[in-house]
């Protein structure tokens, strides 16, 4: 372990969005509680039908989550980047890991036990709050793609998938998404080359700019008027 890593840990948790508007001793006490892990390229962090319980925050790196699909094909879904949570906790509710996350770049995790997460919330109960705040956007985002999938043709949905990722209603710069062709064909069930078929187009349009592994939105309400139909 780096020297630093254990500050990395707690500035990370500070600023994760799910625990904005908490007072700083929340992180600490999450912080403290836990037990940092690291992974390497293509380990698995989790996978889908786990019974392990327990809270895994990302505080470096990033994951791609997975689900099976009819014909036991595993899909991507989504990104967990520093500041995501991984797993849930079970006491309240819940049961097995729903998705299997694997460690696209070298990652560290701080892994919260169900019990750590207790003694933190004989201290802090509105720990739970801030965990059913961060469940619900998932649940959100888990919708808003289902939405996108049975309503929008490809050039549509395209454009909501590149603003969801780039947490459209959030940005307060011009976004650079890290992420290939064929991984966001992946998550939305198109072909890399009907991807790049559109994803041209909004370069001609002067809408984004691609690069290798990589899509930089120029135009966000360009890309809002697409996704809108």
């Amino acid at each position: 372990m780096r020297s630093d890593e254990p500050n990395l840990a707690l500035e990370v948790l500070r600023n994760a969005i799910w625990l904005k508007g908490y007072p700083d001793s929340l992180a600490d006490s999450l912080a403290a509680e836990g037990r940092l892990v690291h992974l390497n390229a293509g380990e698995w962090a989790q996978a889908q039908g786990d019974n392990r319980n327990g809270l895994s925050v990302v505080i470096d790196g990033l994951l791609h989550t997975y689900c099976t699909a009819p014909g036991d094909r595993d899909v991507m879904i989504w990104f967990a980047e520093p500041g995501s949570i991984l797993g849930h906790a079970t006491r309240h509710g819940g049961g097995p890991r729903l998705v299997t996350a694997v460690c696209a770049k070298p990652s560290i995790l701080l892994e919260i036990s169900e019990k750590a997460l207790d003694r933190v919330s004989e201290r802090a109960p509105e720990i739970w709050r801030a965990i059913a705040a961060f469940t619900y956007e998932d649940l959100r985002n888990a919708l808003r793609m289902a939405a996108e999938v049975i309503s929008l043709r490809p050039r549509e949905r395209i454009a909501a998938r590149l603003l969801a990722i780039a947490g459209d209603g959030k940005i307060d710069k011009v976004p650079v998404l890290r992420i290939s062709q064929e991984l966001l064909g992946e998550m939305m069930g198109v072909t890399r080359k009907t991807v790049n078929l559109h994803l041209s187009a909004f370069e001609q349009e002067g809408l984004i700019r691609v690069g290798y592994g990589r899509v930089e939105l120029c135009d966000l309400n360009g890309l809002r008027l697409i996704a809108h139909g």
